[in-house]
């Protein structure tokens, strides 16, 4: 822990003020609050999804997040990429969301990096996070960040939306992993991503929302209500469901390790 963390472990005046209806909970106090703000956070994606839960938990508090995002932004991004305005065409969306979250909360640390999460960077961004939250929109590289949330036993929270509908899990070193859930083999078509498939703009801000309250329940109160299980939302009819989901014997990174 650096000293800059060590001196400001105790919340600020303005950060007791700025959480004040945070910690009016029953069940959520100043301890909880204080481990948000020693938290570390990696979101992978800076779009729809990602967007929505970077904001929540900078606004409840996440000391240090990390956005990783290779892709610029483009007019079609604006319908549910809620950091995102006309102005920002053209420009870095990891880099533009990380500004945006700064404005919000200055008490927060928040980085950036304009890269594609793969094989060359993903264990230097992974392995000294708390908890890690997926929102792309591809499976190779979800299948990467499991793998390597696997190896170094981070917590990984999982969201996808696509077209009315979403999907949203927690993993853990001690569970059955993504793969477990989506074997490889299953999930090769790279087609089935919003930008082929179509979504509607409130679908990955209500399972991002979700996302982001799971990660504050986890980091402040050590809940885990959505571990190895499948949360299945459906916005059309508005129902939901909660799947159990068990390990595979012959999953490649559970064996591995």
């Amino acid at each position: 822990m650096s000293n800059h963390l060590e001196n400001e472990f105790e919340l600020s005046n303005d950060e007791m003020h700025l959480y004040s209806r945070q910690i009016l909970l029953d069940g959520w106090d100043i301890e909880a609050q204080e481990k948000l703000k020693l938290a570390n956070v990696l979101i992978i994606g800076a779009g729809g999804i990602g967007c929505t839960s970077a904001e929540l938990l900078a606004r409840a508090g996440v000391g240090k997040i990390t956005i990783v995002d290779a892709d610029t932004i483009e007019m079609s991004n604006l319908q549910r990429q809620i950091a995102f305005t006309l102005n920002d065409l053209g420009r870095y969306k990891a880099e533009i969301l990380a500004k945006h979250l700064q404005t919000i909360n200055p008490h927060i640390q928040v980085n950036y990096q304009n890269i594609r999460f793969d094989p060359t960077n993903a264990d230097d961004l992974v392995q000294h996070q708390d908890v890690v939250l997926d929102g792309c929109d591809n499976f190779s590289t979800r299948y990467l960040v499991n793998s390597i949330c696997r190896k170094y036993q981070i917590p990984l929270i999982s969201a996808s939306a696509i077209g009315f509908e979403g999907q949203l899990f927690m993993v853990d070193a001690e569970t059955a992993c993504y793969e477990c859930l989506f074997p490889k083999e299953n999930h090769a078509n790279e087609g089935l991503r919003c930008a082929e498939s179509g979504v509607l703009a409130t679908t990955p801000v209500i399972i991002a929302s979700l996302q982001a309250h799971h990660t504050l329940l986890f980091l402040g109160r050590g809940l885990t209500p959505l571990k190895q299980k499948l949360l299945l939302w459906n916005g059309l009819n508005l129902s939901q469901r909660i799947l159990q989901f068990e390990k595979d014997a012959n999953c490649p990174v559970c064996q591995a390790t």
